[in-house]
Parts: structure tokens; sequence; C-alpha cells
């Protein structure tokens, strides 16, 4: 379930006839409460993924409910569709999520996080970051949605959204995130 340190990638058979984004490969509660460490995961994540991270960094291609529930550290880039209540008591740390649809607007918990488009002018370290986090994964799992992504980085840019917390420091988050790392 947790995670202190080191670096997991889990991806599909090679030669799979499913899309690895339409697809759940990790189970409920993963990283829960991990303190390190990455994951890289090409598929969708269940339920409850990330549940009180407070420093992994991970990339999955979609999650289940509750993604990001009481985070306090690290970072999660969802590649995809979420599920309800992302980012519940969410107190640090910092997630990205690809909207396609316009539906995130309607799952992500608005109580204690807020959310920003990354395709904002001043939002232009963040989206360097987002295409650093896209290109590892994609480095890692071989996933072809991450490199198509990667390909047509400008064309999805504008569906991706910041999520962090209220409280939180937009112009000091990246500079967190280095210093923990």
């Amino acid at each position: 379930k947790g995670m202190a340190g080191g670096k997991l990638v889990i991806y599909p058979p090679r030669n799979s006839r499913f899309s690895s984004r339409d697809t759940v490969i990790i189970g409920n509660t993963c990283l829960y409460g991990a303190t390190g460490g990455r994951l890289f995961a090409a598929g969708i994540a269940g339920e409850r993924f990330g549940v009180r991270n407070s420093g992994a960094h991970a990339v999955v291609e979609g999650a289940g409910d509750h993604c990001c529930e009481y985070m306090t550290g690290g970072v999660i880039t969802v590649l995809g569709p979420t599920g309800v209540n992302f980012g519940a008591g969410m107190t640090g740390g910092f997630a990205y999520v690809l909207d396609q649809d316009r539906s995130f607007i309607d799952k992500y918990n608005s109580e204690l996080v807020e959310i920003h488009r990354v395709s904002a002018e001043y939002m232009e370290p963040y989206r360097n970051h987002l295409r650093s986090n896209i290109r590892e994964f994609t480095l890692e799992t071989q996933s072809s949605w991450g490199a198509h992504l990667l390909e047509n980085f400008e064309d999805y840019v504008g569906k991706f959204w910041l999520v962090k917390p209220k409280a939180a420091d937009l112009d000091r988050l990246l500079s967190r995130l280095r210093d923990t790392d």
C-alpha cells in the first residue's frame, strides 16, 4: 500500500491488445500514506489512489473516486478521467488532472482545494513541470497515450487542471517540491 522510496513502473504486457488508458492496472488504495518514491502506471488506478500521500510522485492514466484525499505532500499526475471527491481534505502537495470532457469541475471537492488551468501564461513553470512528468512517465512505461500527449502537448495543455490546497501559495508549490526532493 504505502511507499517510502524507490520507483515502481507498472504497464501491461507489451503485446496487449487493449488500451492501457481504458483499463484498471493498479487496485484500490495504492500509495496510501506514501512518504516518498515514484510510481508510473500505464493504466487506471483504483479508488482512493494517493490517499494521505505525503511525498510520493506518481503518474497514472486515470483514477477512481477519492483520489488525493487527505494528501499532504507529493505530486499526482492523472492523464485521464477521475472519480468523484478528488482532493477532499487535501492540505499539501498538488496534482495535475487531464479533463477532456469538462467533467472534473463536478468531481473535485472544492471545500479545501482550488483548480487552475495549466494553460494560463503565468502557469508556464507548471506547464514545463507537467510536460517533464509526462515525458518521464512515457520513457518508463512506453505508454502510447503518454507519447500521444507529448506529441500533441499544445493541443492538450488547455485541458489540464492544477489542483492545490486553497491555503497553498501557487507561487511556491514548485519550490517547496524541489526542497523535498
